[in-house]
């Protein structure tokens, strides 16, 4: 019995080992050394890297050093690395941008916030940031997005080549599991990794995926990405100055409200984090979707890899986390856009740069691409349309203390419901039989106005007495 459970363990040693040498061929980038039929470009596409020969070296040296990693972990350094390596290569022939402008449009846009809200100031200064800064400074909260998914992933991974590997062969297995999870765990952080490099040359400021994913002293105060913002000003066909100056309103809003608001960071961090521990791969569905894959196609596994295909549909408890972090993006979100329409009402052209941030997030911005690709949570545009419709009522109704007062505390806020149906928050305010009173208030005031003012009151002819003139504010509205 010994002599037989010798001869079974030298067996698998030597299975494992000639398992170790068609791993390394294969991942040596030498045509001449894999087996016929494998082109190592196809890995570095999936991963979503350039198939040069520098990049395949970079990719294939980090695999076989996974080989030889100790224990069964993500080295997240690689996820670093590879995105900034993404970072420096994508953004070589980008504009490096004026931070001079950012600087300039600051403390103008501190001055226009003081006036619109009553949350304060910061003590961190608002900052600029290349890339490369803004790659090093979020990578970790990236990570801890991503390492739920990440261990789901290699777990079910291993599974399926568990059940598919002969019976001979499990022995071997068994002893290369912990290097395979280490070869799939890497090629899931260097695939993170090209996501942050590639959306460094995306995001416009620090909050511009809705979550502060920059944190920790000095880091609070707001953050401009001068290059990415001179590429939307080209887009848009506006001036770079006012473009900066109005998007400086918003990174300066969203980073009053989370620093102001002490618990919102921990809170939606915290439900994002919840959802994402949910998440468990199937090991049926990545059979299913193996057997529809075209290996000579490495793009569609690049498209499997980063569209969240592999991520099952939501468990019941994932569809409440869901709904718990699209009320509260849609909050933060709808927020800022009210607060930022009242700051920059006196800048010209404010609406024309306003509908196209609203149509960059309603086509998939860098928050709606991230989540996405990352957890599978799909977040809707309209949602956030609706919640600056309530804080624009709120505010209407109720004054900017009572809009900005209900950010005091979580059971404060408008729930999902009352996004949905704003008369149940005024009624919950005791507001409700305001709105028609405040309307009427309003109109009489503006006709006395204008008698005062010699000019005619509705009804007669007169200029600016157009049909629409009654339901305009002072600033632009919020679609």
């Amino acid at each position: 019995m010994n002599e037989h459970d010798d001869s079974q363990d030298s067996n698998d040693n030597r299975d494992f080992e000639e398992l170790q040498r068609i791993l390394r061929d294969m991942l040596s980038g030498d045509p001449s050394a894999t087996p016929e039929g494998f082109d190592p470009a196809q890995v570095a596409a999936a991963a979503g890297l350039p198939g040069d020969p520098a990049a395949l070296q970079r990719l294939f040296a980090t695999l076989q050093g996974a080989m030889q990693q100790q224990g069964d972990g993500i080295d997240w350094s690689i996820t670093r690395k590879t995105a900034i390596d993404v970072a420096n290569s994508e953004g070589a022939d980008a504009p490096r941008g004026d931070r001079a402008v950012a600087d300039r449009a600051f403390p103008v846009a501190a001055l226009w916030l003081d006036e619109v809200t009553d949350v304060g100031t910061t003590p961190d200064a608002p900052r600029t940031l290349s890339r490369i800064d803004w790659v090093q400074q979020s990578v970790d909260t990236w990570v801890g997005f991503a390492q739920p998914v990440a261990d789901s992933i290699t777990t079910a991974l291993m599974d399926a080549l568990t059940q598919q590997m002969p019976e001979e062969l499990s022995g071997a297995l068994q002893n290369a599991g912990p290097m395979l999870k280490n070869v799939g765990g890497t090629l899931f952080a260097v695939q993170l990794g090209t996501i942050i490099g590639k959306l460094s040359g995306e995001v416009l400021s620090g909050g511009d995926v809705g979550v502060p994913l920059l944190s920790g002293p000095g880091h609070e105060g707001g953050a401009l990405l001068p290059s990415s913002v001179e590429t939307f000003a080209a887009g848009l066909d506006q001036d770079l100055d006012a473009v900066t100056l109005y998007l400086a309103v918003r990174e300066l809003a969203h980073a009053r409200l989370f620093r102001h608001t002490k618990w919102l960071r921990l809170h939606l961090t915290s439900a994002i984090a919840e959802f994402a521990r949910g998440i468990h791969i199937e090991t049926d569905r990545i059979e299913e979707m193996a057997r529809d894959l075209d290996p000579q196609r490495p793009e569609d596994i690049q498209e499997l890899l980063s569209n969240g295909a592999l991520i099952p549909p939501k468990s019941p408890a994932q569809e409440a986390a869901h709904e718990r972090i699209e009320t509260m993006l849609a909050l933060v979100e709808g927020w800022v856009d009210v607060v930022t329409a009242d700051a920059v009402s006196r800048l010209p052209g404010a609406e024309g740069i306003a509908e196209m941030v609203r149509r960059r997030r309603a086509t998939g911005g860098p928050a709606e691409q991230a989540f996405s690709t990352l957890i599978g949570l799909e977040l809707r545009p309209r949602r956030m349309r609706e919640g600056a419709a309530l804080w624009r009522l709120v505010g209407e109704v109720g004054g900017r203390e009572t809009r900005d007062g209900l950010w005091a505390h979580p059971d404060l806020l408008p729930s999902a419901e009352e996004i949905s149906h704003p008369a149940r928050l005024l009624e919950r305010l005791g507001l409700a039989g305001e709105s028609a009173d405040t309307a009427e208030a309003d109109d009489f005031d503006r006709e006395l106005a204008k008698l005062l003012d010699g000019e005619p009151a509705d009804g007669r002819d007169g200029p600016g007495d157009g049909p629409d003139d009654a339901s305009d504010g002072p600033g632009p509205k919020v679609s």
